[in-house]
């Protein structure tokens, strides 16, 4: 019987953040299911039974620069990684994020073995950035699952794979920590260019304001110095806080200014309402120009709770709108408690809630989309003896 045998499961993920979402799934699975593992990933999926083909950090590599010196290395490593699993023989293969790595991995592995169903945890954002990639995942990817409501209906619309929601960890993890304090919140960002771009414009807009409420700015450790630093010049006192007081500082928020990125889905989660600015890059402005003639950036917003409800209610300045006056004029009304900015934000923050909602955990709910790609039967665990 099939059931005699666990069930076989390879599983990447070339990032931290992947990690994560790997960790969590793979304990959930663990819970149904008696299982053999094989992939790649770091602490949270060592600690649910994983031993890595490899250590994860040799692919989590960032930036274009980065990317072509170590190209060499990845390429090995992308063949090491698949002639594993093909060895391994899995009754799924499932790849977290990281498409640039993960996707040559499923490649190979549909090439030699066209059996293997193959799962893709956290969709390509094929919704914002080249959506032909979408029609392209076809021939090696059986199931996608998303992170955010609308992105199924997005690969039907550009002919991709099959994709299921499956909510989003982040999301359930910040919803505990509802603002309603006294504070301004500050999130200047991740990268170093993003700090240095903005923080100058940000600390401009404070001086405008003149905020009565305190100013708490939330860096990241690697950056924590030179944020200091830049926002030494700021004509406001502010507090420094760092991720590991995350939960706290969003209690504490009436409002944020904050660089656009998945900060604005953890905002919208915690119902703090913000405004939004980005600085492109030498490489964005560009992209940005020819995008007037190709259609390469599809994205109808840079805040991602206004592309779930679908309207552009958060105020999100890019380029040449991130002035001190711009900044000041959206981000006053929202720190007057009943004021219609906060009223039109509160609104969009009950939508989005509707629109995230799962109704078990993400990691559960990722589970049982696994287990529909395999027999029903392998790996089932024997029922406890009554006592």
């Amino acid at each position: 019987m099939s059931g005699d045998r666990p069930l076989r499961i390879a599983i990447i993920a070339g990032e931290q953040s992947g990690d994560r979402l790997g960790g969590a799934l793979m304990q959930a699975l663990n819970e149904r299911r008696s299982i053999e593992w094989c992939g790649i990933g770091a602490e949270d999926m060592t600690a649910a039974g994983l031993e890595p083909i490899f250590p994860q950090d040799e692919i989590s590599v960032m930036g274009i620069d980065a990317i072509i010196r170590q190209l060499p290395r990845l390429l090995r490593r992308i063949r090491e990684a698949a002639d594993a699993v093909i060895a391994f023989r899995p009754d799924v293969l499932v790849v977290i994020d990281a498409p640039e790595f993960n996707h040559r991995v499923a490649k190979r592995v549909r090439r030699a073995r066209p059996e293997i169903p193959i799962v893709n945890y956290v969709s390509p954002t094929v919704w914002a950035w080249r959506p032909g990639r979408a029609r392209a995942m076809v021939p090696y990817t059986d199931l996608v699952m998303a992170l955010f409501p609308f992105e199924p209906a997005v690969h039907e619309r550009l002919g991709g794979p099959r994709c299921v929601y499956v909510g989003h960890p982040l999301y359930e993890r910040m919803r505990s920590a509802i603002g309603g304090g006294d504070t301004l919140l500050v999130l200047p960002g991740s990268r170093r260019l993003e700090i240095e771009r903005l923080m100058p414009s940000f600390g401009e807009a404070l001086g405008k304001l003149a905020p009565s409420e305190p100013v708490e700015v939330l860096a990241v450790p690697h950056l924590r110095a030179r944020i200091e630093e830049l926002a030494s010049t700021w004509p406001v006192p502010v507090t420094f806080r760092d991720g590991s007081e995350k939960l706290a500082v969003f209690a504490r928020a009436k409002a944020a200014l904050a660089a656009s990125g998945t900060v604005t889905m953890e905002l919208a989660a915690a119902r703090i309402p913000m405004v939004v600015a980005y600085k492109l890059d030498i490489a964005g402005r560009f992209v940005k120009k020819i995008n007037r003639f190709v259609r390469i950036v599809t994205a109808p917003s840079m805040v991602l709770a206004n592309i779930v409800v679908g309207r552009n209610d958060i105020p999100a300045l890019l380029e040449e709108e991130v002035t001190a006056d711009g900044i000041a004029a959206r981000l006053a009304p929202l720190l007057t408690p009943g004021s219609p900015e906060r009223a039109v934000q509160e609104r969009v923050f009950d939508e989005f809630a509707e629109a995230m909602r799962v109704d078990t955990s993400p990691a559960e709910t990722a589970a049982d989309a696994v287990l529909s790609m395999v027999p029903p039967d392998i790996g089932t665990r024997a029922a406890s003896a009554p006592s």
